[in-house]
């Protein structure tokens, strides 16, 4: 069974869920993100986004594949990049961190600790990128799909939270509290994906 956690690219765009492709929640404000979709130019917004983020800053994202099957994403940029960001209660994200943005599992390989392992990565590559910590913006009352994540799943991968709200808690993970997880990044991996059993169906973590 081959197993790979690689960057996000435009080349690889298109293994996420087309929902997620075509998703600008994150990528703009409010406004124009309404305006792009009314427009059905999302997902070339959404292109434009990535492209920029690689360009400017570098890699964004990660994507989980096993058997060439896309299994999970996750996506993050500094908060300079995030402008929907600035729409939340308990915004602005820290200067020293970068977002959390979204991310995805598929069901069938949820409950095997993947979303962990790819917090993991996202956090092993901002260690060599000299950053301090990840925020993310929770939701407490998540119930269904939707781009923000739950709260409850940001503790259980190790965040804190550092500015509480009813529904949208910022939450923050210390890049260094990551030293000390005892797997190594690709070992877990490895373990990890190694007993998944596969099924169709699709949401998010």
């Amino acid at each position: 069974m081959g197993r790979r956690l690689v960057p996000l690219t435009l080349d690889n765009l298109s293994d996420l869920p087309h929902r997620c492709r075509t998703c600008v929640f994150w990528e703009l404000d409010p406004v124009s993100g309404e305006a792009a979709v009314g427009a059905g130019r999302a997902g070339t917004e959404k292109e434009a986004w990535i492209s920029a983020v690689l360009l400017e800053w570098g890699s964004c994202g990660r994507v989980a594949f096993i058997d060439d099957l896309p299994v999970g994403f996750v996506l993050y940029a500094p908060p300079a990049y995030v402008p929907r960001s600035l729409a939340f209660p308990t915004s602005p994200v820290s200067p020293d961190a970068v977002q959390l943005m979204t991310a995805w599992v598929m069901p069938g390989y949820q409950g095997q600790g993947l979303g962990r392992v790819m917090v993991q990565t996202v956090a092993k590559d901002l260690l060599r990128r000299d950053f301090k910590a990840i925020e993310a913006f929770g939701d407490s009352r998540w119930k269904e799909p939707s781009c923000v994540l739950p709260a409850d799943h940001l503790t259980a991968v190790g965040f804190k939270t550092v500015r509480t709200h009813t529904r949208y808690p910022r939450l923050r993970l210390e890049l260094r509290t990551t030293l000390s997880w005892k797997e190594d990044v690709e070992l877990a991996l490895d373990r990890l994906l190694g007993a998944v059993k596969k099924e169709p169906a699709l949401r998010p973590l």
